[in-house]
């Protein structure tokens, strides 16, 4: 799909008052599933392998290489949703931005999402930065994939970086309040609904006066479940959710152990 084409169907979206899902999925079932329900975009981590394998969401192997060896599975089985594809800017055995996006197209991917991120790893940034890398790489792909006419969505935990993002043209800013917590390996965060949901705003805040229109979606931390989310939208002005450990993690680990107890209380003759 072309960029225009998405971007038209999500503010009609936004026009009738629901909010928009992009959906993190990681195999052929999960994505054909999330598009039979409705969702706006899917998304494709190389992260999202972890989880299938029953793991907390980990970073491991060549990122680039992975999400797009998932490409044509994902692909496969979706038939109009846009999927996204998460790209890894600072990849040093890819210095050429250049060269790595002609791959995500050619694997046909409709858009891009800077992931792994550096926006919310403040260590691992700095050392990247000493060595000529860091977030700005990620800006710069941000603003190429624009300039290709790709569909574009930046994950941002600052708000510098927010502004920056939208500076760069990105269609989405996706305000990354850390990793998700819930289920049976999920991360940990005491923070409450509210105080995640002042700190996004001031991402859309900051996105916003860049570019008013940059569209605000939330991610990750506690929010996790429809319910949290939810709570989230009234707080801020963003329009909608992207999720992938609340997508394609939590509700299998429930459906899985529901259908298990069931089967298991079945009576033999």
């Amino acid at each position: 799909m072309r960029r225009e084409a998405i971007l038209e169907d999500l503010r009609r979206r936004i026009a009738t008052g629901k909010a928009i899902l992009a959906a993190g999925c990681s195999a052929g079932i999960i994505a054909r599933s999330a598009e039979e329900a409705g969702a706006d975009l899917i998304v494709v981590y190389s992260t999202g392998k972890s989880r299938l394998m029953g793991l907390p969401t980990w970073r491991f192997g060549d990122s680039n290489r992975g999400t797009l060896d998932m490409a044509a599975e994902i692909l496969n089985v979706v038939t109009s949703t846009p999927v996204v594809g998460g790209i890894e800017a600072n990849d040093p055995t890819r210095r050429n931005l250049g060269d790595l996006l002609d791959r995500f197209q050619a694997a046909g991917f409709a858009g891009v999402i800077n992931f792994p991120t550096l926006t919310n790893m403040p260590d691992q940034r700095r050392r990247a930065e000493m060595v000529g890398y860091g977030f700005g790489r990620e800006v710069d792909a941000i603003r190429l994939a624009r300039g290709r006419g790709l569909f574009t969505m930046a994950y941002v935990a600052g708000a510098e970086d927010a502004a920056a993002m939208a500076a760069a043209g990105t269609d989405v800013i996706v305000t990354h309040s850390g990793p998700t917590t819930g289920g049976s390996v999920g991360y940990e965060d005491d923070r409450p609904v509210e105080s995640v949901c002042r700190h996004a705003q001031t991402l859309i805040d900051a996105a916003v006066a860049e570019n008013p229109d940059v569209i605000p979606l939330l991610h990750g931390g506690k929010l996790a479940t429809p319910a949290e989310v939810r709570e989230a939208l009234v707080l801020t002005t963003a329009v909608g959710f992207v999720g992938a450990s609340s997508i394609e993690r939590i509700p299998v680990e429930r459906a899985i152990r529901a259908v298990v107890r069931e089967f298991r209380e079945l009576p033999a003759r």
